[in-house]
């Protein structure tokens, strides 16, 4: 497996939809924190779970958060919660939702806020 990752900046890269075993992966590649900004079941049932994939992430060393946020609006809430999200954890980020899209909308949206 390979990570289908994009780098939008130094220590922070995005992703679309992730499975729990890319956890393992992503940790050795050395991220060190996972940003899911996928609501749960948005594709339907055969998508996992933040919880299955928070498992995966947890058992390979990684820090995980699950921010959901709808594909078509980011809230300035969701926006300035991201940004927290980037000041607290460790680097390097690896944000993912369903084509890592909206998690760069997020990103950029928070870095110049």
């Amino acid at each position: 497996m390979s990570l289908p990752i994009q780098a939008i900046a130094p220590d922070v890269c995005v992703a679309p939809q992730l499975e729990p075993a890319a956890m393992a992966e992503a940790a050795a590649a050395g991220f060190r924190s996972i940003i899911n900004n996928r609501p749960d079941f948005e594709a339907g049932p055969d998508q996992p779970s933040s919880a299955q994939i928070e498992a995966a992430a947890l058992a390979a060393g990684l820090i995980y958060r699950h921010l959901p946020v709808n594909g078509a609006y980011q809230s300035p809430e969701e926006i300035e919660q991201f940004k927290q999200l980037l000041n607290e954890l460790p680097r390097p980020i690896l944000a993912f939702c369903r084509s890592g899209a909206r998690s760069t909308r997020l990103y950029n949206a928070a870095s110049s806020c």
